[in-house]
């Protein structure tokens, strides 16, 4: 080879070729592996992300807060838009429960996978013993879908009632009843917006939710029914799956599905939320891959 010749700078001249073709060749396996994977239909589109306080009372709430806080500002990070759609404030600080909208970009592909159940592990402000308490919190991340989508929602199936908004919203709040609520009846979900000044405008975005949570439910179907690799690729996104772990004493938080441990907590909570997506697209990637290779 001609890196073994005597003449140095002629050696070093072929190393550096190595080295740049190598190079070329790794960023050309990536974009062949990038062309490999299936995409998402979903990574394009808008999402409403919904948070529940679980089990710890108060605690959970406030857990609720901070989450619904971290996606907000990873979101805004990435140039993306929050809208606020309802929300059920806690006595003690937090949510029981708060529901948002993201709009931009490619929400869902940068979310999809914090839907489950989130766990809190830290000593509450109210901890007179300072005894870690462990509380948690549900995520459900719904792709948004449009008027003309093949859902189908009858009038007939909906019930739809009017009341007064409550929390945040200023001067607007409880002079008229513009929040909306509807109930789909034949499934038994229930939507509410209460943000908005109208009841147009409530209506439209609970409308918005609705026709996301049928589509959600109808997509979970066919992909069970399907037996489709996309619900094993880093957890089942059930609500009832525990997903992640935030430990306060040890500054920790742990992905149970990818099994990582990440540092600097405080930091994530502010919405540097980057590494752990990055990790969990990359886990996706190659499950994606693994799937592809198997099937072929």
């Amino acid at each position: 080879m001609l890196a073994d010749r005597s003449d140095p700078e002629l050696s070093q001249l072929a190393e550096d070729e190595v080295k740049g073709l190598r190079e070329k060749r790794k960023e050309l396996e990536d974009r062949l592996q990038a062309l490999l994977i299936p995409k998402d239909p979903d990574d394009d589109k808008d999402v409403f992300i919904e948070i529940r306080a679980g089990a710890g009372g108060d605690e959970a709430a406030i857990f609720a807060g901070d989450l619904a806080r971290m996606y907000m500002r990873y979101a805004e990070s990435q140039g993306m838009r929050v809208e606020p759609v309802s929300q059920n404030e806690s006595e003690a600080g937090g949510y029981k429960e708060i529901v948002f909208a993201v709009r931009g970009g490619t929400p869902y592909r940068f979310f999809k996978h914090e839907s489950g159940v989130h766990r809190v592990q830290r000593v509450p402000l109210t901890e007179a013993q300072g005894r870690v308490h462990t509380s948690t919190a549900t995520v459900a991340v719904l792709p948004q879908v449009e008027d003309d989508f093949s859902v189908e929602i009858r009038p007939s199936d909906l019930q739809i009632d009017t009341y007064k908004s409550s929390g945040a919203g200023g001067q607007y709040v409880n002079k008229t009843e513009s929040a909306i609520r509807i109930t789909h009846i034949p499934t038994g979900i229930i939507v509410a917006s209460q943000q908005e000044r109208s009841q147009i405008q409530n209506r439209e975005k609970a409308m918005q939710m609705l026709r996301s949570k049928i589509y959600e439910g109808k997509r979970r179907e066919a992909e069970e029914a399907a037996g489709s690799m996309r619900r094993s690729q880093v957890g089942t996104g059930d609500r009832s799956e525990k997903i992640r772990t935030y430990n306060y004493p040890q500054d920790r938080i742990t992905d149970h599905r990818i099994n990582q441990n990440f540092g600097n907590l405080r930091g994530v909570m502010d919405g540097a939320l980057g590494h752990i997506v990055d990790e969990l697209l990359k886990d996706e990637r190659m499950k994606l891959l693994a799937g592809e290779g198997a099937a072929g």
